[in-house]
């Protein structure tokens, strides 16, 4: 690490030690398959995002048991569940799933991403989508889809950021605490 002398001669590592420190706390996450020991984490974080009526459709909590079906529907080499760990925390996660589910829709999946409040807008979101575009072809998937709330500009913005367009727009389809809310689908060729 190289510091600065000013006109006083005080020798100062400020720049270079903040640079470090955030090398140091991105090392610490590691993206990985889901286990089934995952299961209870990434429900808790699914349910944390239900009161804030921006991210699911949802309007109660899910149980761990009624998720398990959705997990066994997700493999590592076809369409796979990732979890974001730091620290032995999971701090969000990201999964594919099946578009549709006919044949014809096989190179198409659905992403979804969900965060801690703690990690949000700390660029983890974008780390595990750019993640999940650049593994896709690999699972013989060539077109992302994402749908969002029209409100939820932050995961609109996170989306269109990276390269995704506005494919659909379902207005009105969803109604939550008494609000018509739009459906956004967007999506892109990888």
């Amino acid at each position: 690490m190289m510091g600065t002398d000013d006109s006083s001669g005080t020798h100062h590592h400020r720049c270079e030690t903040r640079i470090v420190e955030h090398q140091a706390a991105a090392s610490t996450m590691q993206i990985r398959d889901a286990t089934v020991k995952d299961l209870p984490a990434i429900v808790a974080i699914y349910n944390a995002t239900i009161p804030t009526r921006m991210v699911t459709a949802d309007t109660e909590p899910v149980s761990v048991a009624s998720r398990e079906k959705w997990f066994a529907e997700h493999s590592p080499a076809r369409r796979p569940l990732w979890v974001a760990e730091e620290n032995s925390q999971i701090a969000g996660w990201l999964s594919y799933s099946s578009f549709y589910g006919r044949p014809a829709y096989n190179s198409t999946c659905e992403v979804s991403i969900y965060l801690r409040a703690a990690h949000r807008r700390r660029g983890l979101g974008t780390q595990l989508l750019r993640r999940c575009m650049e593994h896709a072809p690999r699972l013989g998937v060539a077109t992302l889809l994402g749908f969002i709330f029209g409100h939820n500009e932050p995961s609109l913005k996170l989306f269109e950021k990276l390269g995704f367009a506005r494919w659909g727009h379902l207005p009105r389809v969803a109604v939550l605490d008494g609000i018509e809310r739009d459906l956004i689908i967007v999506g892109r060729r990888v």
